[in-house]
């Protein structure tokens, strides 16, 4: 290949799209052939992208379904030729031929498109189907008389394709050359001057096809022509073009139409036979007509290969005479291709606190039908806070349009359908598991809104009172709950010094011994607080009850005991009865009238009991003096 051929081309512009997820687009041109290996432009470069941002972009190339022809390098930031490329196997007659990829980032996620214009170069010679043709020409053929010949084909395009024709030699015969429709040209040999079977009964030609490449190639086909007597009049159609329709997969056999042709010859001169003229084998070998010109097919057509055909038809007389028409067919699609769902990239979690029209994904989806059955629509299932966005023709981001909360849905199956148009419609489905990870966004919450709780007085130090209980509703670190006593006082003494609480399972303990007649509650509050960064805590009120033992026995208040001197109460010598003990309130009172033969003095001894189990009881001694009169 020369270096002339090897220029490449670059065609360079970026546009910033409605959505972020397209960042950018460069097109290149290079031509076919080139060598494994060869470069086809510094993309980063082109894009204004650092190669840093390649690798940590984790960049990639994506092709789609057609072959890998070209490969990223990240360490240059430049694409490279992965296999040769062969413009006319990749896209036959069609023009421009292109290949289009899409280079993808992630971290943030990154689309950018890349369009490869292949051009040709003139790597094939014309050809033509047949080494020889052979007519049989009667010599009594009238100066004008056109004989069709043999187009050749070129699977280059542009000026590499096919250009011109010779035919030599030029003593009887000349080249006429007529444009057609669909860009080809009609190749007709043209008597200019009469044939003489007696002086030459065979004429041998040449004819040339040439292309216009550099250097120019070409190729040849020999030309027999036969000289007879007496066929003077070639076949005619009836009409010079035939149109016909036919659905694509139609069955082998189906009738397309018929094409005729007159003869004004008589006998064996008269007779017409039907042939396929056409060079290319996608015709040839898809298309037959029958004896009596009707055209069926015999192969498979698909509109997507193809949405028309032109069919070359002569007829041709036993003399050799022949006229040519053609049949256009045009190829009606039907629905017979589901829409083809490519996932680009994907996330397998976020984070519950991502902001709304986070990407979670990309993907492409391709329907190779025209019209409404390549029109493709894609949905999401209900009630999930999801949806998706067109990035760019054919290409969809779905992302967030709502708040999440892990604690009311950890995980998600997102089925993405695809539907085109088409009746019946045809569609795919792909299904993409995301996890939502937890962040720190709910504090403890403890079981109840305050405590109480109760302990016996003269308790052993260390003993457990009873266990407050809190519960996050996060995951994991973030839901690990620690209990911490908070500071206070208890009668100008750190609550720190009378209980203490374990972090881990909230277990309260008493950490001296209380008396009730010294205090009989008091109260604190302790701080139940996650493990997240930063932490979240919610606060508790609780009370300690102390619970009296009977630990005190009775007190004699009045009389006063003493060791000096005893007390003496006086009680007159004429009292009345109702002298007893007041169970409840200590009073003692006479049961019966006091006499003379009664002792003046009378000792009594009192014993005061309480109520406690075990019980106590403590006595008092109270002198009674019988008296007459008092001082």
């Amino acid at each position: 290949m020369s270096d002339k051929t090897m220029t490449r081309q670059v065609l360079l512009f970026i546009s910033v799209l409605s959505l972020s997820s397209v960042h950018g687009q460069v097109s290149y041109s290079i031509p076919e052939e080139m060598a494994k290996g060869s470069l086809i432009g510094n993309m980063a470069q082109d894009l204004g992208l650092d190669i840093k941002r390649l690798k940590s972009g984790k960049a990639r190339i994506y092709t789609g379904n057609s072959a890998e022809y070209i490969e990223l390098n990240k360490e240059r930031g430049v694409l490279l030729i992965r296999e040769r490329i062969d413009r006319e196997a990749l896209c036959g007659q069609t023009t421009p031929c292109a290949l289009h990829s899409q280079i993808i980032l992630e971290n943030p996620m990154e689309l950018f498109q890349i369009t490869i214009e292949i051009t040709d170069i003139n790597d094939n010679a014309p050809s033509f189907k047949k080494n020889e043709k052979r007519f049989e020409i009667s010599e009594t053929a009238v100066i004008g008389s056109k004989f069709v010949l043999e187009k050749a084909g070129d699977a280059d395009i542009g000026l590499n394709g096919l250009q011109s024709y010779s035919l030599k030699p030029t003593d009887n015969f000349a080249l006429k050359l007529e444009n057609q429709v669909d860009g080809s040209k009609k190749v007709e040999m043209v008597l200019q001057k009469p044939l003489d079977r007696e002086k030459q009964e065979q004429v041998s030609l040449v004819l040339t096809a040439i292309d216009g490449g550099e250097p120019r190639l070409s190729g040849t086909v020999q030309i027999h022509v036969i000289v007879l007597d007496a066929n003077d009049n070639a076949p005619v159609f009836t009409q010079p073009v035939y149109k016909a329709t036919i659905t694509e997969n139609s069955p082998k056999g189906t009738y397309l139409t018929k094409v005729s042709a007159s003869d004004a010859d008589t006998g064996s001169n008269g007779e017409v036979s039907y042939s396929i003229s056409n060079n290319m084998d996608s015709v040839s070998d898809m298309f037959h007509i029958h004896a009596n010109g009707e055209v069926i097919l015999v192969g498979k057509v698909d509109f997507e290969k193809a949405k028309h055909y032109q069919i070359d038809i002569e007829a041709i007389d036993n003399g050799g005479l022949s006229d040519s028409s053609k049949v256009i067919v045009d190829v009606i699609d039907i629905n017979d291709n589901a829409p083809v769902t490519s996932v680009l990239s994907k996330s397998s979690s976020i984070p519950e606190d991502s902001i709304q029209n986070t990407v979670v994904a990309m993907f492409s989806v391709h329907d190779p039908d025209s019209d409404i059955n390549g029109q493709v629509h894609c949905g999401i299932n209900e009630n999930i806070p999801f949806t998706i966005k067109a990035t760019s023709n054919g290409f969809y981001s779905l992302v967030t349009d709502s708040e999440l909360d892990r604690e009311r849905a950890s995980e998600y199956n997102i089925s993405v359908t695809c539907s085109d148009e088409g009746v019946p419609s045809l569609s795919s489905s792909v299904t993409l598991t995301l996890q939502i990870s937890d962040v720190n966004d709910n504090a403890p919450v403890f079981e109840r809104s305050s405590y109480e709780a109760y302990i016996i007085e003269n308790n052993t130090p260390g003993l457990s009172i009873f266990t407050v209980k809190a519960r996050d509703a996060d995951w994991n670190q973030n839901a690990r709950v620690s209990y911490i006593l908070e500071d206070s006082s208890v009668n100008g003494v750190p609550v720190s010094s009378y209980v203490s609480i374990s972090a881990d399972s909230g277990v309260i303990q008493a950490l001296r011994s209380f008396d009730y007649e010294q205090i009989k509650d008091f109260q604190f509050r302790v701080k139940a607080q996650d493990g997240g960064s930063p932490p979240l805590s919610s606060n508790v009120t609780v009370k300690i009850m102390i619970q009296d033992q009977n630990d005190n026995a009775p007190q004699v208040l009045y009389p006063v005991q003493t060791s000096s001197s005893l007390v003496a109460e006086m009680v007159p010598s004429r009292s009345r009865c109702g002298l007893s003990l007041g169970l409840q309130n200590g009073e003692i009172r006479t049961i019966r009238q006091v006499n003379d033969k009664d002792a003046v003095k009378q000792r009594l001894t009192v014993v005061v009991e309480d109520n406690g189990q075990p019980s106590r009881s403590a006595t008092v001694n109270v002198n009674v003096a019988v008296a007459d009169s008092f001082p």
